[in-house]
């Protein structure tokens, strides 16, 4: 049963009814990452209560979105492939609100699955099938991302790893992503702080992402 009927007929309509609910969407796009166990879910999203957190995936459970997956002695939530025919529609939802983004609020964060789909809304593939296989090793706060391009491919983990070029960031790497700042620029103003290699490579990371504001 969906937590909301708005008694209309279309496809729109019971897509919100099943994926409209306030956090699911956030975490489907955490699943798209990965399997997570509860614990996680809730650490990635952490001003859900836990009361909502548990009704919002027995729905999405019912509608056939997520399934629990046993492993071992731990109980992981994981996206069905019907579930995973969201990832076009939450990247094209992620492009489409990044033209809405002012500045960032004090309080607002970046978690590292939110990151990595961002990078996968941002990325290039055509622009990257040009350029050289890069590492990126990228530090948002306490949290590193290891981010390998490939040509047209892109590979995104948590954790750090051997890097051609390590950086620190926040929130506003929107505006290196967005053009709104040159590479240059955005190291000048502490935007991105350079930690290791080269700081031209910068520019190759800003030309493989990069979203239109």
């Amino acid at each position: 049963m969906v937590a909301r009927d708005y008694g209309q007929y279309d496809g729109i309509t019971q897509a919100l009814e099943l994926v409209g609910e306030r956090w699911a969407l956030l975490i489907v796009r955490d699943l798209l990452v990965g399997p997570r166990r509860y614990g996680e879910l809730a650490a990635g999203l952490p001003r859900i209560p836990s009361n909502i957190l548990a009704a919002r995936l027995k729905e999405l459970q019912a509608a056939g979105i997520i399934r629990r997956a046993p492993r071992s002695r731990i109980v992981l939530y994981e996206l069905t492939p019907y579930g995973r025919e969201l990832e076009p529609v939450v990247l094209a939802l992620g492009a489409w609100g990044f033209k809405a983004l002012g500045e960032p609020r004090a309080e607002q964060i970046i978690t590292p699955d939110a990151m990595t789909i961002s990078l996968r809304t941002a990325f290039r593939p055509q622009v990257a099938a040009e350029l050289p296989a890069t590492a990126y090793g990228a530090r948002f706060g306490d949290d590193g991302l290891l981010i390998r391009v490939a040509g047209p491919q892109l590979a995104v983990t948590r954790g750090d790893g051997p890097a051609d070029l390590a950086f620190a960031s926040g929130p506003d790497i929107r505006r290196l992503i967005s053009g709104e700042l040159t590479p240059d620029d955005a190291i000048d103003a502490g935007v991105v702080e350079v930690l290791e290699g080269p700081r031209t490579l910068l520019t190759r990371f800003a030309a493989t992402f990069h979203l239109a504001a």
